[in-house]
């Protein structure tokens, strides 16, 4: 198959798209297929209300490629295809999930990270990017209050964030090569972390469950006495992970207690903040997040609240040497790193895209203020919602973030189950889409309330439904 170099005269140009781009010129042909895309992609954003959270019917295109391969046009077709079969975080019905609307300087820069396709393995691969990674790692762990010896590395979600803390508090345990060390977390803490376990090669009971107060947190009378049981008979605890946002209901573990624990038993304090990491960047919301300060390792998903287009999370270190001393095996196929390792030797991934850039970019785009707005709107929302509820008819969970759930009283595990089924579903018929989750037995809609686009006018509504779903 012959392809015209791009820049080369055709007799169309939306229809001819060249499979590279010229390294001489500007390539029309690219400029004419990225702005129709661009404007389709616009036009999607453009119409969530007039469609719903979820799309009335999904179409897929066909997955193999052709013989010839697609023309632009078609290929645009493909595309709209797929748009209008996903799921719109938009809407200001869309509640249901930690998935808020992009920012719009971060879907520019997702663009721009694609054109230039360059490599966070190594620094010769992304010279620039590599060092903005490593800045903006600093200056969100400045932020937290880690010391000025903390740094990190950029992942791909939260799961893989909380799987290579896990990994570098072993190593630093001296525990990489045995089985029988333990975890110990909340009985709410994320399911990430007994996958990560499980990927380290551990065994099942490995991971120790620490029950919860009415608050959803964890209790730490029940740490104390499970750390006496661990000395007692001869059991060593590598790690205790507290959960900054539980994924229920947004509770958060007491920070400042645990790490002065940890501390003294000389145990590694990881922190999933996955969900709340960011409320600690304001001072003005940082007091959710009091004691963090003091972990050896923090997880943080800007891409939960911020909306910085996924993926975005950040696993941060008090010590970044710990990184390099944990995955470095090197890369004797690379010149040596300009700054402190490459960024193939700082974790668990190789080859991975500038995911950075989209988080400075649109850090830049919202500004200090701008991150508070979102942050400080998202409880807003969440507050005004909580007081909009009857609580003589319903039953809520919730903590200092932006998530609440809730079922009616007095139902059984059997009737919750039920109810939650039937609500849902009369929701989604109306255009707001809330999660369900078990809780302690019990079925509940959970509300994620981080969509800027939901207003009051949607809540009064919401609540309204809500209270029809009831039986008098």
């Amino acid at each position: 198959m012959h392809f015209p170099l791009a820049g080369t005269p055709q007799i169309c140009q939306v229809e001819c798209l060249p499979p590279f781009v010229s390294p001489d010129q500007l390539d029309p042909q690219l400029q004419t297929f990225l702005e129709e895309a661009t404007s389709r992609l616009c036009n999607w954003l453009g119409s969530a209300t007039q469609r719903g959270p979820l799309p009335a019917l999904s179409v897929l295109p066909e997955v193999a490629p052709s013989f010839e391969g697609r023309s632009a046009e078609n290929l645009l077709e493909d595309l709209q295809l797929v748009m209008d079969g996903s799921y719109h975080p938009s809407h200001p019905g869309a509640l249901a999930h930690l998935d808020p609307p992009p920012l719009t300087a971060s879907i520019a820069a997702d663009l721009i990270c694609a054109g230039l396709n360059n490599n966070l393995l190594a620094e010769e691969l992304s010279p620039s990017l590599s060092r903005l990674e490593r800045e903006i790692c600093r200056w969100f762990s400045e932020r937290i209050g880690l010391p000025k010896e903390s740094g990190g590395v950029a992942a791909s979600g939260g799961s893989l964030s909380n799987l290579m803390a896990l990994v570098v508090a072993r190593k630093q345990a001296g525990k990489e090569f045995d089985q029988t060390g333990v975890v110990l977390a909340s009985e709410d803490a994320h399911v990430s972390i007994a996958k990560a376990l499980n990927v380290m090669g551990l065994s099942g009971d490995s991971l120790y469950k620490l029950p919860t107060n009415q608050e959803g947190k964890v209790s730490i009378e029940a740490l104390k006495d499970q750390l006496e049981t661990f000395r007692s008979v001869g059991k060593k605890c590598f790690a205790l992970v507290a959960t900054a946002g539980t994924t229920v209901r947004g509770a958060i573990d007491p920070l400042a207690a645990l790490g002065e624990l940890c501390t003294r038993e000389e145990i590694w304090f990881h922190v999933d903040g996955a969900i709340g990491g960011v409320f600690a960047i304001p001072q003005k919301t940082a007091p959710l997040l009091e004691g963090i300060s003091k972990a050896n390792s923090v997880t943080v998903n800007p891409q939960k609240v911020l909306g910085i287009t996924k993926t975005s999370s950040l696993l941060l270190v008090a010590d970044r040497t710990h990184l390099v001393s944990t995955f470095s095996t090197g890369l004797p196929y690379m010149e040596p790193a300009w700054g402190d390792a490459h960024g193939g030797e700082l974790g668990l991934q190789g080859t991975r895209s500038a995911e950075v850039l989209k988080l400075w970019l649109g850090l830049r785009q919202l500004g200090d203020k701008g991150i508070l707005d979102l942050l400080e709107g998202a409880i807003e929302r969440r507050c005004y919602f909580q007081n909009k509820l009857d609580t003589s008819r319903f039953d809520l969970i919730s903590g200092p973030l932006h998530l609440i759930a809730f079922t009616p009283k007095c139902l059984d595990e059997h009737e919750s189950a039920e109810w939650s089924l039937l609500a849902r579903k009369t929701l989604l018929d109306k255009q707001f889409m809330l999660s369900r989750c078990r809780y302690k037995g019990r079925h509940y809609l959970k509300a994620v309330l981080g969509n800027p686009h939901t207003q009051t006018m949607h809540l009064d509504k919401l609540e309204n439904l809500l209270n029809k779903t009831l039986k008098n």
